[in-house]
């Protein structure tokens, strides 16, 4: 837990589902005629666990042609996650944004970003989203070819940029990743909504 007297240097966000409003949803209904139709090809056939091999540093060309083996039958479809990736990808999301804006002007804080995210498809972000130049570093999980949760990258993200856990602030909508934050002294915030956020960032005294 953050001792109250010892102030915050280091803010680290994820970015998918807290800046960047990603989601195959979007391309796959472009594609299925129904909502059940999406739900199980994203379920069975290009899966979480599938994608986050490739954010683990796996191939974009090597996880295509290994689910075209497995599901011949829906070659295209799967050709089009990456062939199609970007019309996966939503605006920012604004309201969580503006408070990333708020902290960089501060001042007071450095900002960094850890993403689970494919190495091959982030600079397509980076030329989408501005707002990524605002940090003061950014750990790719595809980059460095590890994920979260695994408690090394986080390690790397600190020590690659001099922080300390004591000091550090991390932010994700995934529980599993802000536990495993948490278990290595990185005080955490399991990201819910903008609002949520702010009142949190507040509740640190980060923000006013």
């Amino acid at each position: 837990m953050q001792n109250p007297e010892q102030a915050y240097q280091a803010i680290i966000f994820d970015l998918g589902a807290v800046l960047i409003d990603w989601n195959p949803r979007y391309l796959y209904r472009k594609i299925f005629t129904s909502e059940a139709e999406v739900d199980y090809f994203l379920q069975q056939i290009c899966t979480f666990d599938w994608n986050e091999e490739q954010d683990a540093g796996r191939s974009l060309l090597d996880a295509t042609e290994l689910l075209i083996r497995q599901h011949p039958q829906f070659e295209a479809e799967i050709r089009a996650y990456y062939g199609r990736w970007k019309e996966m990808l939503g605006g920012e999301m604004a309201d969580s944004v503006a408070l990333l804006k708020e902290l960089k002007e501060s001042g007071k804080y450095k900002l960094y970003a850890l993403t689970n995210w494919s190495n091959e498809t982030f600079p397509l972000a980076l030329v989408q989203y501005q707002f990524l130049q605002w940090f003061d570093g950014i750990v790719v999980s595809g980059r460095e070819k590890q994920r979260k949760p695994s408690p090394s990258i986080f390690k790397l993200l600190l020590e690659r940029y001099q922080e300390s856990p004591e000091r550090s602030l991390f932010i994700d909508d995934n529980l599993r990743n802000v536990n495993a934050a948490r278990n290595i002294g990185i005080d955490s915030i399991h990201f819910t909504s903008a609002i949520q956020l702010k009142n949190e960032l507040m509740h640190k005294k980060i923000l006013n």
